[in-house]
């Protein structure tokens, strides 16, 4: 007996010395090689603040617009930038960095869970810096040195960093999270009102308001490379939308992915490589194939050098091209391109998921246009209807406009011009920037000016003066009211929560929600009466209609 307490007793010293080993290695063990810088005299610049909300750092600046966001202009050696970036942006970093793990927090709110993740993350990340260029190396660690130490916690700066541009990815692969769902298009010649190659695109991604109210459209003059203009946020050097000076365009569309079985390129720092130094389509599909990435994605590529747009159909595993046979082209969330037509992943996501649907939406609203101008492609990217002009209700992910979108952007290359939208959504004004008169005068800039050409301005959508409008505003704050709700010991709610439905009646996850209260206050007949009232309505994806369905069976189950 005491010999086989004595093994036990080995064997938990043993199991607790392996776990003790396993903390210190990814504690300590799985921190990424720090870049060697030898010249570091750029950290004896100083920010100078002038009146208007203008920093500069000699000939490098931010500003804050009166369009609502920050305008930036960086250039030099890559950890130059980095450490430019850094020090004009370093108030913005914190404040976005709390927002991003406030928000990461509220969908993951299990404590334990979230050490899990985190250790869990730093593992399968453990090799990530190797698939990172040491240009983009070293201009992160640049940016690092001004990073919050309040985050410390959960990793150095660095480190922390190169993770959060993965996180997208990784999120993205593991939950097929509902996070990206953009939708893009281009046309030229007969489809385009002026000939030229035009360009529209949503990029609806919803990590919160305080996130969104952080962006920054930088300028940027690399020491090697092309001239780029590319939509972003502090601490951000990856690329979800942009163009360069050679009128190459790149925007993101994401699609179904298998789970990632360890570290790749991020899909977003590969698309600033293909900004930085491709000229054309074939450079920028040279590029693509290269790289190994995390997940599944769609870069579509506007060359004003080749006077077309196509689509790189990127997956862990495989690269393809994709040319339309007519003078347009269209991308939602599933592929097109031989390659990867007859693929499962691709296949299901066409017949469960929403992309189908919103790419015969936007055939629909392209083809009524006939010629693309800024204008109707604005309105495109606008509309909230289903197919047919169907009502679905405000904020169906169906709808090419989920009213998600953290920015909206038309292109076109040809004249070096593009269109931003403005807070909200794509709600608010459109406005014109035109890249060679920018960067003509960038250099120089000593005061906060006003860069964007103010008569090319396309105005706020009129939803924005509609009753729809503020119902919307009053159903979002009921839906956050029964999220709460259902949080807590039904005995502390008294929510008349069938009232949400008045303020999107259209809308499936209205009924969905008021249902979901119903059921959490035991009240199983009157949920399940929401629930089946939520499956007459356009529902996003047929996972939603499963889980409808099985809280209607559960609703009949425990009932009497």
């Amino acid at each position: 007996m005491k010999l086989f307490a004595k093994i036990i007793a080995y064997i938990v010293l043993f199991i607790m010395l392996l776990a003790l080993l396993l903390f210190a290695y990814l504690h300590w063990g799985l921190q990424p090689n720090l870049p060697k810088i030898e010249n570091k005299s750029v950290f004896n610049l100083e920010r100078k603040s002038y009146p208007d909300s203008l920093y500069k750092i000699d000939q490098n600046w931010l500003k804050r617009s009166d369009i609502g966001w920050w305008e930036e202009y960086v250039e030099g050696a890559p950890f130059e930038r980095g450490v430019i970036l850094g020090k004009l942006n370093k108030d913005m970093l914190y404040s976005h960095e709390l927002a991003f793990v406030n928000q990461i927090k509220s969908l993951v709110p299990s404590e334990s869970y979230l050490k899990f993740l985190k250790y869990f993350i730093r593992f399968f990340n453990r090799d990530l810096d190797a698939n990172f260029l040491l240009e983009y190396k070293e201009e992160i660690y640049g940016e690092s040195f001004s990073a919050p130490h309040e985050f410390d916690f959960i990793a150095p700066a660095y480190d922390r960093m190169l993770n959060y541009h993965a996180a997208h990815d990784i999120g993205h692969a593991l939950q097929n999270l509902a996070l990206v769902g953009c939708t893009s298009f281009s046309a030229w010649d007969e489809f385009s009102a002026d000939s030229g190659l035009i360009i529209g695109r949503n990029f609806d991604f919803y990590v919160g308001d305080e996130f969104a109210e952080s962006k920054i459209l930088l300028f940027m003059k690399p020491t090697e490379g092309y001239k780029i203009a590319m939509l972003t946020w502090p601490g951000m050097i990856g690329c979800v939308s942009g163009m360069n000076d050679q009128g190459l365009t790149v925007t993101l569309n994401a699609a179904k992915s298998d789970i990632p079985t360890g570290a790749a390129t991020p899909i977003s720092i590969l698309a600033r490589e293909i900004l930085q130094y491709a000229k054309n389509i074939d450079e920028a599909y040279a590029i693509a194939k290269k790289r190994k990435t995390f997940v599944s994605e769609t870069l579509m590529i506007g060359s004003a050098n080749d006077h077309k747009t196509a689509l790189i159909e990127k997956s862990p595993n495989k690269t393809a091209l994709f040319y339309s046979d007519k003078n347009k082209i269209l991308c939602s969330n599933h592929y097109q391109s031989k390659a990867f037509m007859k693929e499962e992943n691709n296949i299901k996501n066409k017949a469960e998921s929403a992309s189908l649907y919103r790419f015969q939406r936007l055939e629909e609203l392209i083809d009524t246009a006939q010629k693309l101008s800024p204008q109707n492609v604005i309105d495109i990217l606008r509309d909230q209807k289903g197919k047919g002009g169907k009502d679905i209700g405000i904020g169906n992910e169906k709808a090419l406009n989920q009213l998600i979108g953290l920015h909206s952007v038309v292109f076109q290359p040809e004249k070096r011009r593009f269109w931003i939208s403005t807070y909200p959504f794509q709600l608010g004004q459109f406005v014109c920037y035109d890249f060679d008169s920018i960067f003509a005068k960038a250099a120089t800039l000593n005061k906060n000016e006003v860069i964007y050409t103010a008569n090319e301005m396309v105005a706020a959508d009129p939803f924005l003066q509609s009753t729809e409008w503020s119902n919307f505003l009053t159903y979002k704050k009921w839906r956050e009211e029964i999220k709460v709700a259902l949080k807590k010991d039904p005995k502390s709610n008294n929510l008349d929560a069938k009232k949400i439905i008045q303020y999107n009646a259209n809308y499936w996850e209205a009924y969905y929600w008021a249902g979901s209260y119903y059921l959490h206050q035991g009240q199983k007949s009157v949920a399940a009466g929401f629930f089946k009232q939520a499956l007459t309505k356009e529902i996003n994806d047929l996972n939603e209609v499963r889980k409808i369905n099985k809280l209607i069976n559960e609703c009949k189950a425990t009932q009497p």
